[in-house]
């Protein structure tokens, strides 16, 4: 049971390390973003043609992930215990 607590453990560090970093990665982008609106002049043509459309995953997606990363964290968790306790036999 201890290895199933450490696996969910670890699963929620790595969701939350996943997602704090793509926060801080959107947040320098925004810090760093220069707007050229003489640029954006010279190319009308083509941002009037151009549209963006943009999608978002269920929250499904992220509990099949947190489930998957548990299991693979916990296979780690076992191998790394049967490996030390069969190195101290």
């Amino acid at each position: 049971m201890k290895t199933v607590i450490q696996a969910i453990m670890s699963s929620i560090i790595i969701h939350v390390t996943y997602m704090v970093a793509m926060m801080v990665v959107g947040y320098i982008n925004t810090r760093n973003y220069k707007l050229d609106i003489e640029g954006a002049w010279e190319k009308v043509e083509m941002l009037q043609n151009e549209v963006a459309f943009g999608k978002s995953s269920s929250p499904f997606l992220y509990l099949l992930t947190f489930i998957v990363v548990a299991v693979i964290c916990g296979w780690i968790i076992f191998s790394y215990k049967m490996l030390v306790s069969k190195q101290v036999l």
